[in-house]
């Protein structure tokens, strides 16, 4: 298992979340994407990514001036987790 680091700290929304997902691309499933923000909405954005994506996080540090999420990629297909059918 490999962590990958994301600093993005100092960007707002939306960044953190489109950034987040580029580098999602990249990770290999069972390995993790330790993700560092600022963006207060960050705890809101990158956790619905996730829901739509199928893997998994939580929120590993939160502070007034950051918040660190541990994503932890999976094998599921994005837009399959919840196993609702587009329209």
């Amino acid at each position: 298992m490999t962590t990958t680091k994301l600093d993005l700290t100092g960007l707002k929304c939306p960044l953190p979340a489109l950034k987040t997902r580029k580098a999602l691309k990249s990770v290999i499933a069972g390995d993790f994407l330790e993700v560092h923000c600022t963006d207060p909405l960050s705890v809101i954005d990158i956790p619905a990514l996730i829901q739509q994506t199928g893997d998994k996080v939580e929120i590993t540090e939160r502070s007034e001036n950051r918040i660190v999420f541990l994503i932890e990629k999976t094998d599921e297909p994005i837009g399959k987790s919840n196993g609702a059918a587009r329209p």
